[in-house]
C-alpha cells in the first residue's frame, strides 16, 4: 500500500510552521531563512514555496495555527479588575519573543492586514467586557466602546511598537485608570 500523501503533506506543513516558530525565537527576523526553515523541517525549500510566498506569510501562519488564541473575555464583577487582567496579558503577549518576532516582521513588510488579525482577537475580548459593562451601568451610557477599547490597547501597542519605555504591568493598571476616569458614569 503506497503511503498517504495527504498525511506526509500535513506532517511536512505541521514540521515546516514549528521550525519557523523555533528559527524565529532563536535567530529573529531578520536572520530567518527559508532555507534554515527547510533544513530544519526536513523538507526542501521547494516544499515551503508552493504554500507561502515569503517567510512573512508562513510566520503568519505558523503563529495562528501552533500559538494558543487569546481566550474569551473574563467577566466578574470588578470591570477594572477584568480590563487590568486583558492589558496585564496584553502585556504579557506582546513581550513574548514569538509574537514580538512575528508582528515586527509583519509589521516591516507592510501587512497590516496580518497584524490586525492578530491583534484583533484582544481589542474584541475588551470590547465585549466592555459592553457587558455598558449594560449594567458601569460605564457612562454615551460612551464609544470602540474607542475605548482602542484606548486601552493603543497605549500598550503603540509603546510596543515604538519601543519609547519599557512595557511593563504598571503600565497596563496605569491606562487602565485612565481610562476608567473617562468611561465611569
Amino acid at each position: 500500500m503506497p503511503p498517504d500523501a495527504a498525511r506526509r503533506s500535513d506532517r511536512s506543513r505541521r514540521a515546516i510552521l514549528v521550525a519557523a516558530l523555533e528559527l524565529v525565537e532563536a535567530v529573529g527576523y531578520a536572520r530567518l531563512t527559508i532555507e534554515a526553515v527547510a533544513a530544519r523541517a526536513g523538507v526542501g525549500k521547494q516544499t515551503i514555496y508552493r504554500w507561502w510566498p515569503a517567510k512573512g506569510p508562513l510566520l503568519f501562519d505558523a503563529f495562528i495555527e501552533l500559538v494558543p488564541a487569546v481566550p474569551d473575555a473574563v467577566i466578574t464583577h470588578d470591570l477594572v479588575g477584568d480590563l487590568v487582567v486583558e492589558l496585564r496579558d496584553a502585556v504579557v503577549e506582546l513581550e513574548d519573543r514569538r509574537f514580538d518576532q512575528v508582528c515586527r516582521a509583519l509589521v516591516h513588510e507592510g501587512r497590516t492586514d496580518l497584524v490586525t488579525l492578530l491583534l484583533m482577537p484582544r481589542r474584541v475580548v475588551l470590547e465585549e467586557r466592555l459592553r457587558v459593562a455598558h449594560r449594567i451601568g458601569e460605564v457612562r451610557a454615551d460612551a464609544d466602546l470602540e474607542a475605548a477599547a482602542e484606548l486601552l490597547l493603543g497605549a500598550l501597542y503603540q509603546r510596543w511598537l515604538l519601543r519609547s519605555a519599557p512595557l511593563t504591568r504598571e503600565y497596563a493598571d496605569s491606562v487602565v485608570g485612565l481610562v476608567m476616569r473617562a468611561l465611569r458614569p
